[in-house]
């Protein structure tokens, strides 16, 4: 199994033989407009894409945790394979298949494609109102013989739904979404660094990979803050904060 990351959330798993983009978000910088009344004011994305777009379009398979657009954008959704196998969470597939697609796979639990095991696990994009406005979020799981799980945990903040999946799929790689995004008022929407850490503790046997960083204008955890944290809490080693267009072999 390996990974690349390409930028935020974007990043490709290759596990069993097949490559799966997830998230994709492909736009030019400052193509979409900022989130309002953040510190950060710049438009959306704030970096460019690493060079490699060709491999990025070249996968076997897509999945999208959520249609946010710092998830699936526009720009995703015209440049993409539309025949690409898309795996996503129950109730986006209307939205995907309007934007063309025609292999949409909705995970209700967990399906097998091509020796691959995806499964859907829960999540909270946030507290409270904002929570529940933010809407339903999922993280997923790829499986395959021979190979360590990887548990892409998606939009969510830490939460009884994450710590059931740890249990559950037991996976030997993880990765967090952080950047500890949040909005001019309310609590964080994505994982901060004390969220990374209770992911790390929760699976003490697994890789941690933290991406979600520096690419988005309402994250407010930066990836030097998240390795002071990491040093700090002695989790060397086993938690990795990965550059844009970085490859990992976990």
């Amino acid at each position: 199994m390996k990974m690349r990351l390409i930028r935020h959330a974007t990043h490709i798993v290759w596990t069993g033989g097949k490559s799966f983009l997830i998230d994709p978000m492909l736009s030019e910088p400052g193509a979409m407009a900022p989130i309002p009344d953040v510190p950060n004011p710049s438009g959306n994305p704030l970096v460019p894409l690493p060079a490699g777009l060709p491999e990025v379009l070249g996968v076997d398979a897509v999945i999208v945790s959520h249609v946010h657009r710092d998830h699936f954008d526009d720009a995703a959704m015209g440049l993409l394979p539309k025949d690409l196998p898309l795996f996503c969470q129950p109730g986006d597939e209307e939205k995907i298949a309007a934007a063309g697609f025609t292999d949409v796979r909705p995970v209700a639990d967990s399906l097998a494609w091509e020796g691959v095991v995806v499964s859907r696990t829960g999540g909270r994009h946030g507290t409270g109102k904002i929570g529940e406005m933010m809407g339903r979020v999922s993280g997923f799981v790829l499986a395959s013989e021979g190979e360590p799980s990887i548990y892409v945990a998606g939009d969510t903040i830490w939460c009884p739904e994450v710590e059931a999946a740890i249990e559950e799929h037991d996976p030997g790689v993880i990765v967090c979404y952080a950047g500890a995004a949040r909005f001019a008022s309310g609590d964080p929407i994505t994982m901060t660094k004390e969220d990374v850490g209770e992911v790390a503790r929760k699976a003490p046997r697994a890789k941690v990979i933290v991406i979600h960083m520096e690419s988005w204008n309402h994250c407010r955890l930066s990836r030097k803050e998240m390795k002071e944290y990491i040093e700090a809490n002695s989790l060397g080693g086993r938690v990795v904060v990965p550059g844009d267009g970085e490859w990992l072999t976990p």
